[in-house]
């Protein structure tokens, strides 16, 4: 039987396909989407502040976070070396906090707080750091669904409005829904080798039960996800412009 590949997005093995995998780009846009939605529902909207934090973040998750995943038990199964990996992880973790300290002259010292609390977050939940205490449901929706928000919304102007507690609310809501579908997929792509049965129907009909039908309502919900999630921060951000 032919391996199923470790992520519906996985891409052939090879060097520059297993770098796009290792992205994880349909999760993490959906991340930097909770970076936009934050900006669109702030006060003000500053563009320059937002180019900032999209890549701070896409350097931290997007790079960082996911190199450093890869390195603790080859979720992907990707053949990229450990040494690389985490010598990438660390640079693309240190050029984010770079660019908060950058912005502390323009925005606020009080931008160091969220610097800071990004590189633990990275740290913390991908190292799992305390015995995976970090590393969990919850704090992954906290982490990569209302920190992206929130650090986001008081960027744009060094304050907190009401706004801000639905959003980041609304977000970490839909970053658990992602953890609950994906945790579901993974166990299925990746530990699960066959499943054999069928569903008796009232009518009388048989439906087959296989691992590909199990996968596939977990991964549609996940593609609808990481598609309707990013329109609708666009569009926020567009009605702001």
């Amino acid at each position: 039987m032919k391996e199923a590949r470790p992520a519906f997005y996985a891409l052939r093995p090879g060097p520059l396909r297993d770098l796009i995998t290792l992205l994880h780009l349909p999760y993490t846009v959906l991340h930097l989407s909770f970076v936009v939605l934050g900006t669109a529902l702030a006060p003000v909207v500053r563009t320059d502040r937002l180019v900032g934090t999209l890549a701070a973040f896409f350097l931290a998750v997007g790079i960082a976070a996911h190199f450093l995943d890869e390195v603790n038990g080859r979720p992907l199964r990707t053949r990229i070396s450990s040494g690389f990996l985490l010598t990438v992880a660390v640079l693309a973790l240190v050029a984010a906090c770079a660019i908060g300290v950058v912005g502390l002259l323009w925005v606020s010292p009080l931008l160091l707080v969220f610097v800071a609390a990004g590189a633990f977050i990275v740290l913390a939940y991908n190292l799992e750091i305390a015995g995976g205490r970090f590393h969990g449901a919850r704090t992954f929706a906290l982490f990569w669904g209302a920190f992206p928000f929130v650090t986001a919304f008081w960027v744009m102007d060094e304050s907190f409005t009401w706004p801000a507690l639905p959003g980041a609310a609304a977000c970490l809501a839909l970053a658990r829904l992602q953890r609950i579908l994906s945790t579901e997929a993974r166990m299925l792509r990746r530990r699960i080798a066959k499943v054999e049965g069928e569903a008796t129907l009232h009518d009388g009909g048989k439906l087959a039960i296989t691992r590909d039908t199990l996968l596939a309502p977990p991964e549609r919900a996940l593609r609808v996800l990481c598609t309707a999630v990013p329109l609708l921060a666009l569009a926020a951000l567009l009605a702001r412009r």
